[in-house]
């Protein structure tokens, strides 16, 4: 019998963080876990991001009421995976936002990554009975929108594919602060499994030529200064790369996904083994790669079947 995920065995509750990135804003972090963000507006407040249940989001919401007791009006989902979602309704807000593509991921695999996502790391789902089902937008948009909190502009766009398809950020311009969702993230692993190798790298550089004075990414601590924010692209970056390309060399010869598996590691373990989520990303990001350099340019859809038989295939 195979053995467990990696993640199935990480019951470690993990310290929060509330950190201000900029005048009312803020960067709710937890050691690798999926983050939040807070914009307050004049009037109301926008959170990014959702967590995986409303118990979870109840942390979030305990932290915002800690900095202020204007009501939550808007929350925005950077895309659709179930660890990000399906906690929004313990926020009661009257608009809920997502790219086009995000909206069209939930329907077209949105149930099978709740069951693949629920197997694959229990831990994120804390208080899973209160998920009242999918969690679908009220508003979308193709390219971009903006919402006005008050006099506060908020900008959020879909510049380009890289964690999944429907990739957003939010751009809070006052400030010069940017939420990434899970296009950057801080000594976490990035996970590829839904993602799109070769055009992460372009997405990265769409990010950079903003040139933010701080970031709130989608997994690790909070990165204020540019110096930060460089780091955290690079590595980003780095990761993304040196998990691709010995997967796409094994491809290219004819290899088997369990000779990428090997690949990857020897690239990869040497410089992020340390990371958070390393050890659950892996097989997914590898399993990504070898399909997207074999031509397969849509991800296919996570089903907690194919999960299992992906890892069973890694481990013989």
């Amino acid at each position: 019998m195979a053995k467990a995920f990696a993640s199935q065995g990480d019951l470690t509750e993990k310290k929060i963080t509330f950190d201000e990135v900029g005048r009312d804003l803020w960067a709710f972090t937890a050691e690798g876990d999926p983050n939040s963000g807070v914009i307050i507006g004049d009037e109301s407040v926008m959170i990014v991001e959702a967590q995986a249940t409303p118990r979870l989001a109840e942390k979030v919401i305990e932290k915002v009421r800690s900095v202020t007791d204007k009501p939550i009006s808007h929350v925005v989902l950077t895309h659709y995976h179930a660890v990000r979602v399906l906690g929004a309704s313990a926020y009661n807000a009257d608009q809920i936002i997502m790219s086009d593509a995000a909206r069209g991921m939930v329907e077209e695999r949105g149930q099978e990554d709740w069951d693949s996502e629920f197997q694959r790391f229990p831990r994120l789902f804390e208080g899973h009975e209160s998920i009242p089902g999918l969690t679908y937008p009220t508003s979308t948009f193709s390219d971009s929108m903006t919402v006005y909190l008050g006099k506060r502009r908020v900008d959020i766009k879909h510049i380009g594919r890289a964690h999944t398809a429907g990739d957003a950020v939010i751009h809070v311009a006052d400030e010069n602060v940017m939420f990434t969702g899970d296009i950057v993230e801080d000594h976490s692993a990035c996970y590829c499994g839904d993602g799109y190798f070769n055009e992460w790298g372009p997405t990265l550089d769409r990010i950079q030529a903003y040139d933010v004075d701080a970031i709130a990414p989608g997994r690790g601590d909070a990165l204020v200064g540019k110096d930060a924010v460089a780091r955290a692209i690079e590595s980003t970056r780095d990761f993304v790369d040196s998990t691709f390309q010995p997967a796409a060399r094994v491809a290219a010869r004819g290899g088997s996904l369990k000779e990428a598996w090997d690949a990857v590691r020897a690239s990869c373990d040497p410089k992020f083994k340390d990371y958070a989520i390393y050890e659950h990303c892996l097989p997914f990001n590898v399993s990504r790669a070898y399909d997207e350099a074999r031509g397969i340019s849509h991800p296919r859809i996570w089903t907690d079947k194919r999960d299992l038989e992906m890892w069973a295939e890694l481990q013989g």
